[in-house]
């Protein structure tokens, strides 16, 4: 039963190493162009499933570029711009693309001057010789030549999308990965941070693999420990430092967790997720109750055993529901790649089928356990009549 529970360890861990590593390999470096066409730059922009292509040419000052945007339809619009003012809205000078009602797929340059623009097209503050774009396998491709002065070759970028209603171009939301759109690049050195870079969104990050493998993994591993693991003496009292380790170190970790997402919301104004900041504070405050409850023990004979039980038990299960409850909410907030959500269900299948089939084997042990106790002397002697021990 050891084995089983260190391999379970194991394979969370390895998973969890999965989950909290990002691949180096760039998605844009991949990606091709009508008639072979090549750029000496690209970068993955890290949110709303967009990327930047772009060549500098640096004796006529101007800048090839494309703004590709994935996993879109033809009912929604998509932007990208720089904005020498910072990574901020109001300022950018924008290349805007959609599908009209006509199927024909239109692009206009305008730039951004309030907080409710009605993204009609402009001018902008610099020139754009060509502007073309493409909507083909639910990608979006913004094509244009800039002439950027050089005083804005180094710079913040935005980027954007949002609906489309009988050709007027509604606007967008304001949360998820909408907000993390924004970054900088260095048009001369090739140099770009796209939303991924951005030090609150790395904080984010972190605040979200914490308590994924605190409140959702570790939290869970801690109970399946306990739960199977006690029904055999010769456990004892392994099991009981296994699951203390388990749910202390979840704690601790946890309690990290949750101390930046209190940090996150106390920098981040006007951005409320009341159920994702609810539930987490609820879950502090019982995992905290479990921690005083590990101090206020009972012995295994002692009458209030049993009440201690009861809350124990119900406060750590309430704990499990509600941590994992809080991770996907934590995931719609965040709005990454799909392949980190897939992973953390494929974890959860995991540690659900171990519990499954630990549950059954658990059952067995103690009903052939009980038909033992019922009967010491067929068990122990031949047709019912051996010697007691």
């Amino acid at each position: 039963m050891e084995i089983k529970a260190w391999n379970l360890v194991l394979f969370s861990c390895l998973l969890l190493s999965l989950l909290a590593s990002p691949s180096s390999a760039q998605t844009c470096v991949s990606q091709t162009f009508p008639d072979n066409k090549q750029y000496v730059n690209c970068t993955d922009l890290g949110a709303l499933s967009s990327y930047l292509h772009w060549t500098y040419h640096q004796s006529n000052g101007t800048v090839e570029m494309a703004f590709r945007h994935t996993g879109t339809t033809s009912s929604r619009w998509s932007a990208w711009g720089i904005n020498p003012s910072g990574p901020s809205m109001v300022g950018t000078q924008a290349l805007v693309a959609f599908v009209n009602s006509s199927g024909v797929t239109q692009a206009f340059t305008t730039s951004i001057d309030s907080l409710f623009p009605t993204l009609q097209p402009t001018d902008l503050s610099f020139q754009v010789p060509s502007l073309s774009a493409t909507f083909e396998n639910d990608e979006m491709t913004i094509f244009g030549v800039l002439r950027i002065p050089e005083n804005m070759l180094s710079t913040s970028q935005v980027w954007q999308e949002g609906p489309v209603s009988n050709d007027q171009l509604q606007p967008h939301t304001t949360d998820g990965a909408n907000v993390q759109s924004k970054g900088s690049i260095n048009f001369l050195t090739g140099q770009s941070a796209g939303a991924s870079s951005d030090s609150r969104t790395r904080r984010r990050n972190v605040h979200g693999v914490l308590n994924t493998v605190s409140w959702g993994i570790l939290m869970p591993l801690g109970a399946i420990t306990a739960r199977y693991m006690k029904v055999f003496k010769s456990a004892y009292p392994a099991w009981f430092y296994l699951h203390v380790a388990c749910q202390s170190s979840a704690y601790v970790v946890g309690v990290a967790g949750w101390a930046t997402g209190i940090k996150l919301g106390g920098d981040s104004p006007g951005i409320t997720h009341n159920p994702h900041r609810t539930i987490g504070i609820i879950l502090f405050c019982f995992g905290t109750l479990q921690v005083f409850a590990l101090l206020l023990r009972p012995n295994k004979n002692h009458k209030y055993r049993l009440y201690w039980n009861i809350y124990h038990h119900s406060i750590g299960y309430s704990v499990i529901i509600l941590s994992i409850v809080n991770i996907f909410e934590g995931f719609d907030i965040l709005n990454p790649e799909d392949k980190w959500e897939r992973i953390y269900i494929g974890i959860l299948i995991f540690l659900g089928a171990m519990a499954t089939l630990l549950e059954a084997f658990t059952w067995y042990v103690v009903i052939r356990r009980k038909r033992t106790n019922k009967h010491p002397l067929a068990m122990n002697g031949a047709n019912g009549h051996g010697q007691g021990v």
